[in-house]
């Protein structure tokens, strides 16, 4: 049995988004956007983006700051590790 541990949106600040599929690093979790009636997760918000980030496409908000949807996101520890395929 695997043992689930929280992770509160401000733990994710600061670390680096790096791919499962390729390894190739995206950026650094800025901030988190969330559903403030259900407290659900929507994106991760990207700084200091890399030249990969140029590659994936990625959506931007109105700040000019990357997306990257948390249904992508398939672990967190020292690094948020984010499935390639399912940022599309």
């Amino acid at each position: 049995m695997v043992k689930e541990t929280k992770i509160r949106g401000r733990d994710l600040r600061g670390k680096t988004i790096i791919s499962d599929e390729t390894g190739r690093k995206f950026g650094v979790v800025g901030d988190v956007s969330f559903i403030a009636d259900t407290g659900e997760l929507m994106n991760l918000l990207l700084v200091e983006p890399t030249k990969a980030t140029s590659d994936i496409q990625l959506q931007a908000d109105d700040m000019g700051r990357f997306l990257v949807p948390f249904s992508s996101v398939k672990s967190v520890g020292d690094f948020v590790i984010v499935s390639e395929k399912d940022i599309f």
